[in-house]
């Protein structure tokens, strides 16, 4: 390959990504924004929902599997708004098959595209620090973990899944099962909001975000154990080979 030829597709590869960076930004703005505000507002929302039946109910989760996609539009929001307007059981299963959607899509492509469609979301700084997932021996188990343990970036590590050897069968089951903890915390609470039991809904938030909270240092400390690990690896076979040099000398 000619080097016009190598500046021509690097050319339209730049300007592939800058048009789907434009596309994500106007998307966000005109769609995640309003879709986050409306959802914000749950008298009108169980309202919307009331009014159109399944069809509001098929919408809904089309808006989970979107908020996966597109990663930076929060899913919280959305959670709460589920169990305001459909209750704790049914606004729970609603929220993991829209979920189940997003992240069935995310992982099919990665999958087809690798790591220059995971690059268009995630940094590569952050998907080195999730190198540990690479583990085939514990994959399953640790990814098992971090999406049950609520505060973790479950919107990131659903695009780093995709790099790893798991199979769909084994991911599905994860990303259903493993993230009701976290999903479940927020339908009850926004079921406690629409029964006007604030002091309820206020206890369950502040429980959990402290969870959370607590969740977000147990995934630092797991990501920190392994890069710090990941390190001495590295480091073993650089001291080996200043060694032979040394003695060849």
């Amino acid at each position: 390959m000619d080097k016009q030829e190598q500046k021509r597709k690097r050319i339209i590869a730049l300007m592939g990504v800058g048009l789907f960076i434009v596309f994500t930004i106007v998307v966000c703005w005109f769609v995640g924004r309003p879709m986050i505000q409306f959802v914000s507002q749950p008298e009108q929302f169980r309202e919307w929902v009331n009014t159109h039946g399944v069809w509001g109910r098929l919408a809904f989760m089309g808006m989970m599997a979107f908020q996966v996609i597109i990663a930076v539009v929060p899913g919280e929001p959305l959670e709460i708004g589920a169990g305001y307007a459909f209750g704790v059981f049914e606004g729970t299963c609603l929220c993991l098959l829209g979920t189940l959607i997003g992240s069935v899509v995310i992982f099919l492509f990665v999958k087809r595209f690798g790591m220059k469609f995971v690059t268009l979301f995630v940094s590569e700084e952050k998907i080195l620090s999730l190198k540990f997932l690479q583990n085939t021996r514990r994959l399953h188990l640790v990814a098992f973990i971090l999406f049950f343990i609520p505060g973790t970036p479950k919107d990131v590590l659903t695009y780093i899944v995709g790099l790893t050897p798991m199979r769909l069968p084994a991911w599905i089951f994860i990303t259903t099962v493993a993230r009701i903890p976290s999903v479940i915390t927020s339908t009850i609470g926004g079921d406690a909001l629409g029964t006007q039991e604030y002091l309820f809904a206020v206890i369950v938030f502040v429980a959990t975000a402290v969870i959370s909270g607590l969740g977000v240092l147990v995934y630092r400390q797991i990501t920190k154990h392994h890069a710090e690990k990941e390190a001495q690896r590295e480091a073993v076979p650089e001291a080996a080979g200043t060694n032979l040099d040394e003695r060849a000398v």
